[in-house]
């Protein structure tokens, strides 16, 4: 029985979908502050997926390499960016909360 178990689990993962790199697991895995950590940044992609389209994600990638746009973003009067930076916080908190 415990046979049987083991080997259709391994089937199942065997045959599941690997998970592809994201924009911001890659802008991620390329910055000095992550220093490569790959499962952190993973962690980061995972909630990111649930939380940004990937417009929103591409445009939170950019963050990594110019923290300054960041700050640009977040003081802007444009309704689009203010609702982003909405987004965006929500996302960061959220990935605070769940990828230590």
């Amino acid at each position: 029985m415990l046979n049987r178990f083991v080997i259709a689990a391994a089937a199942i993962v065997m045959t599941a979908p690997l998970a592809m790199a994201g924009p911001i697991d890659t802008a991620c895995v390329r910055s000095d502050r992550a220093r490569g950590n790959a499962p952190l940044c993973g962690c980061i992609q995972q909630v990111a997926n649930q939380t940004l389209s990937r417009s929103d994600q591409r445009q939170a990638a950019r963050f990594f390499r110019d923290p300054h746009r960041a700050q640009e973003v977040r003081t802007s009067k444009r309704d689009a960016d203010n609702a982003f930076w909405a987004r965006y916080r929500n996302f960061a908190a959220q990935s605070e909360r769940l990828c230590r």
